[in-house]
């Protein structure tokens, strides 16, 4: 069992990380920071640099969790996953048998999250695994 966190140092997502750890902490399970990685494209030497971009950015921003999630005694491990955020972490969740999904929100209203496809929208409807969506601090 685990927690599973969709992280990319956002503002909401910065926010996510705190609540994580709390529900982490508060299950006794370790928490898997998970950062869905995929490349704008799909073939060509510019995807192949772009792939190696976001995959770096990716292990960046999660070593930061990494070190915060360390500092409050929570267990963790990482996964950069070359998929879209929401394919990402339901993919992670199952693979780790997670309890929840913790994604940070930035507040937009549910009917531009519908027409963009924001990650807690898409992960609401397609996750089997409960979904704990934190909104950003206003």
């Amino acid at each position: 069992m685990s927690v599973v966190l969709g992280y990319d140092e956002s503002p909401g997502a910065v926010r996510a990380l705190q609540v994580a750890i709390e529900v982490a902490a508060a299950f006794g399970e370790p928490l898997v920071l998970v950062y869905g990685a995929a490349a704008p494209g799909s073939v060509g030497e510019e995807y192949g640099a772009h792939r190696e971009a976001v995959q770096e950015a990716g292990r960046t921003a999660l070593g930061h969790a990494v070190q915060v999630a360390d500092a409050a005694g929570v267990p963790t491990s990482v996964e950069v996953i070359d998929k879209k955020p929401a394919e990402a972490l339901i993919s992670a969740a199952e693979r780790h048998g997670a309890k929840v999904i913790v994604v940070g929100s930035w507040g937009e209203s549910p009917l531009r999250g519908a027409l963009l496809g924001s990650t807690p929208h898409k992960l609401l409807h397609l996750s089997r695994t409960p979904v704990l969506c934190v909104p950003t601090e206003n």
